[in-house]
């Protein structure tokens, strides 16, 4: 049991991890992974790079088994601030051995924003191979991305720029118009009651694209509490 423990500290990486996929059963229409496995990588590899911080333990989670379980060719997301999901994208596919593109979109420098890192940007994967940092409109920038790598099937997105209902509507509107093969992930998506005062504008607007593009999709949610995450996915045979 000590030895068990011990295999799952966060100072111990992957020569202690099996470089198997955790994906269960990929022929079956349900979406599986072995959650001990992913447990174990979380823990010993994503935990020392990037913390719990803004993705706790059950949204690294869903993440990494978005990765093994789709396996897309190309990641898009916007909001690259420090660069932590596209780390945790890249961990991932680097352990694993899944071959993918991560394309990272942040504001451009001269623009003024809250959450804008400037000269911290995108500094936890500078330099990571297949890792690549873009500045813009994060959709604009992902679709002309997309589109000039020969519109390549099944790319997965990362939803977590601005919170607001008509921003993610927006986005997500135009992701499921523009690419029907690709599958979302979507963060800060926790629904509560209007007592809690939380924002609940991301979940709206995911069931909106839901309401608009019936059977497309499956679902699942990291629940609990927040921030929350939201896997919108289609498989693959």
């Amino acid at each position: 049991m000590l030895q068990r423990m011990r295999a799952l500290l966060p100072g111990r990486r992957s020569r202690t991890l099996s470089t198997t996929s955790p994906a269960k059963n990929p022929a079956c229409a349900e979406f599986e992974v072995d959650n001990w496995a992913v447990s174990r990588f979380v823990l010993a590899n994503l935990i020392p790079a990037v913390g719990v911080e803004p993705f706790p333990l059950h949204e690294l989670m869903l993440m990494s088994s978005a990765v093994c379980r789709l396996r897309p060719p190309q990641i898009f997301e916007w909001g690259t601030h420090v660069g932590k999901s596209a780390r945790v994208f890249y961990e991932c596919a680097r352990h694993y051995g899944i071959a993918v593109q991560i394309h990272s979109v942040d504001l451009p420098d001269e623009v003024d924003h809250v959450e804008h890192p400037q000269g911290l940007r995108g500094r936890l994967v500078r330099g990571l191979p297949g890792v690549h940092l873009h500045q813009g409109d994060g959709l604009e920038v992902s679709f002309s991305v997309w589109r000039a790598s020969g519109r390549v099937p099944a790319p997965l997105f990362f939803i977590d720029g601005d919170h607001a209902y008509e921003s993610v509507l927006r986005e997500l509107s135009a992701v499921a118009s523009e690419i029907p093969g690709a599958s979302a992930l979507l963060h800060d998506t926790f629904n509560q009651s209007s007592g809690s005062g939380y924002n609940v504008g991301p979940h709206r607007a995911i069931e909106e694209v839901l309401r608009t593009h019936p059977g497309r999709y499956r679902r699942i949610d990291s629940g609990l509490g927040l921030p929350g995450m939201t896997l919108l996915y289609q498989l693959r045979s």
